[in-house]
């Protein structure tokens, strides 16, 4: 009875697949109509999505760094900080710029020597440190706040502007230096992305496929995909600058596969029938269930970075996972009534492709296949090593993947050159704190390995002169009812081993003086980062392995196939993760999170295409090595199209930016999809030959095959 309800079942799925096939083919030209209309507003929607270029502000907000920040925020009216250096300015000129400074809107207060000359006081009592702070023999150095975030929008507007009233000899340092140099950099370089990505994929597709005009077409239909994906971001509010920049060129890698499949099958049912619209009806029926299949894993390797606590793994999780659904629509839809439109172009413009014949390839692979068992065993330990490695080395200070000749960069050079600052903290300490606590604690903060001083009242004023005394103008800038705010200024560099302690030593001593205090800034906001993405990486590729794992399991109903599957692009992902540590190259940490989850997603499906014909095979009576050769002959040629076109997308994304952790992400997802190609194509029919009869016992289907060969065997006897 089970047996007729899983036919019956099955058969209503194929007529509602066929309805829809042939509903799409009837409606193609409306169906192209409405596409066309949908970009309208995925125009409007993506130009109203904010970009967001500040990866702290994907941090957990519970974090007691973001709490300060929103503190320092509420109480001070302060959000981003910036440090400018003068060069050979004279006094009178620098406090005339200060002035300047002070009326761009969203400054909300400048700190610079003058602003401690006003005190009522006489000038001798001031501490001579504190003008040795400010002034260097050729500089001088003053601190701005900003009533706004580090990335708004209005205090990147601010940057420009106090970058328009500097001249040759300022510079300008700090988070919103970096974040508005970034921005500029990626919308210079994000529409040559895009435009690379479609050349060099339109190039792939030419030389692998067997029609001169039909990768426009896919383009085409991609395009429109891609275009709405990016237009409903809208409803999101707003995506970080790196899902921006990689999702277009992922989109267009990704399913590109899809289109490809379509128009495989579309071809063979045209060998069928001289009715184009009917072979079409039988191609979309095919193709949606081999593409529904194929991109489940896709989806789920980009839906394990929605659980990362580090949010912008989400952001970039629901985008893609978005544009992977949109897809696969678009190939079963948009795409179908494309060709049938362009029929005739495309039946005229078709050519032999490039590479058509692999049968002396795929025997001699067959052949000596343990030779390619032998390869995998010793790949394994160097590249595993390499991979931990790598994960080691991964830098988190987002200067660095700025290039070397950008403002921000040189700003911070000269402030490490000319006072010895490397980053800033700042403290919120309870403003019911006595003078002489607060003293107490600055002095034993000073004494902390790499702290260059502490500057708050108390340090400004000395022990000399009493708080009454400060006028209100001065005591606002560095209190509030609540707290009291204090800035450290550090030799050492963002996201270091050296600062990383540094920020331990003063949080401890902190907490013994005011538990409730807060150390805050871009040094510990990178800190908690550090330790939060670290947990993500272990917990992202968990549930990318076991959430593909399970899908593997259920599409070809094997305990055993899964295993062997992710062993080898696990292997491929090791090798791809592990290369740049031997290379001597260091990732921005975001990088080995993503890519690890993206290749696994994106190229195991190479895997299950070749497995899905070989277990076929296998089931229709054939010998083991007949099957995989067969599996093999008949899978290569659109995994080398899907790789390659995988690898054209993203190399000369690569190649081209100069923003690193653009370029890092696409060399490896280019480098990734030739390394799985290449496993997939040599070292998985080595594993299917040598597991053949694990995987015939342990899976549904293929356990009467050992039955059959052991009866054979015992009439042999």
């Amino acid at each position: 009875m089970w047996w007729n309800a899983s036919i019956m079942r099955l058969s209503k799925e194929r007529v509602e697949q066929m309805h829809f096939s042939k509903a799409v083919v009837r409606y193609r030209v409306p169906i192209l109509i409405l596409a066309f209309l949908l970009m309208i507003p995925s125009v409007l929607g993506m130009a109203g999505t904010r970009i967001n270029y500040d990866m702290l502000d994907y941090l957990p907000e519970d974090m007691d760094t973001i709490v300060g920040q929103n503190e320092l925020m509420e109480e001070f009216g302060k959000g981003a900080f910036s440090c400018i250096i003068m060069e050979d300015m004279p006094e009178q000129e620098v406090a005339a710029l200060k002035q300047k400074i002070e009326q761009v809107a969203h400054v909300e207060s400048v700190i610079w020597y003058d602003s401690l000359a006003d005190l009522s006081v006489p000038m001798e009592l001031l501490p001579d440190s504190i003008y040795r702070e400010f002034n260097t023999e050729r500089s001088t150095m003053m601190a701005v706040f900003f009533d706004s975030s580090t990335s708004a929008d209005v205090t990147m507007e601010a940057i420009r502007s106090i970058r328009g009233l500097c001249t040759k000899q300022c510079y300008v340092s700090g988070m919103s230096a970096l974040v508005t140099d970034l921005k500029d950099l990626c919308e210079k370089e994000e529409p040559i992305y895009v435009g690379i990505a479609v050349a060099l994929a339109c190039a792939a597709m030419l030389l692998f496929l067997d029609s001169y005009l039909v990768p426009f077409v896919f383009l085409a239909s991609i395009g429109i995909m891609i275009l709405i994906n990016l237009g409903s971001n809208y409803f999101m509010g707003e995506i970080s600058y790196i899902t921006k920049a990689l999702s277009a060129v992922l989109q267009l890698a990704v399913t590109m596969d899809y289109s490809i499949f379509l128009w495989h099958s579309y071809n063979e049912q045209r060998e069928k029938t001289e009715d184009s619209r009917q072979a079409m009806a039988s191609a979309i029926q095919k193709t949606l269930t081999s593409v529904l299949g194929s991109s489940i894993t896709t989806v789920a390797g980009f839906i394990a970075l929605c659980f990362m606590s580090f949010t912008m793994g989400r952001d970039l999780g629901i985008v893609m996972a978005k544009g992977v659904l949109l897809g696969v629509l678009g190939c079963v839809t948009v795409l179908p009534a494309l060709i049938l439109v362009l029929d005739t172009p495309l039946q005229k413009t078709k050519h032999r492709p490039l590479f058509h014949n692999f049968a002396k390839t795929t025997g001699g692979i067959v052949k000596i296949f343990p030779l390619f068992l032998v390869i995998f065993a010793l790949l394994i330990p160097p590249a595993y090593y390499g991979y931990q490695k790598t994960n080691q080395e991964v830098y988190y200070d987002m200067g660095e993947c700025l290039p070397q000749d950008m403002e921000y960069v040189i700003a911070n050079s000269k402030l490490k050159e000319e006072f010895d600052i490397a980053s800033t903290h700042m403290i919120l300490i309870d403003r019911s704190m006595s003078a002489k606590e607060i003293r107490q604690m600055i002095q034993e903060m000073e004494q902390v390995e790499g702290v260059k001083y502490v500057l708050s009242l108390e340090s400004i004023v000395g022990s000399r002169i009493p708080e009454e005394m400060i006028p209100d103008s001065i005591a606002g800038i560095l209190k509030s009812d609540r707290w009291e705010l204090m800035l450290i200024n550090s030799k050492y560099k963002v996201a270091s081993e050296e600062v990383n302690e540094q920020i331990h030593a003063l949080n401890a001593i902190l907490k013994r003086y005011d538990e409730g205090g807060m150390l805050i800034g871009e040094a510990p906001c990178m800190k908690d980062m550090i330790e939060t993405t670290d947990h993500d990486f272990k917990v992202v590729n968990m549930i990318s392995i076991l959430a593909i794992f399970f899908i593997i399991a259920l599409v070809e109903k094997s305990i055993s196939l899964p295993f062997i599957l992710i062993a080898v692009i696990e292997l491929a992902i090791f090798i791809n993760l592990g290369l740049p540590h031997y290379l001597g190259q260091s990732l921005p940490f975001i990088a080995p999170i993503c890519i690890s989850t993206i290749q696994l997603g994106a190229t195991v499906d190479y895997a299950i295409l070749m497995t899905t014909r070989y277990k076929a095979e296998r089931l229709g009576g054939a010998q083991k090595k007949e099957a995989v050769y067969t599996a093999l002959l008949t899978s290569i040629p659109s995994i080398l199209v899907s790789g390659m076109g995988l690898f054209a997308a993203t190399f000369g994304v690569a190649v081209y930016s100069n923003i690193d952790i653009i370029s890092s992400m696409c060399m490896l997802m280019a480098r990734g999809a030739v390394v799985s190609m290449l496993a997939v194509i040599f070292i998985l029919p080595s594993l299917l030959l040598l597991c053949d009869r694990g995987v015939c016992a342990s899976t549904w289907g293929m356990r009467k095959l050992n039955q059959h060969k052991f009866n054979q065997e015992a009439i042999k006897s």
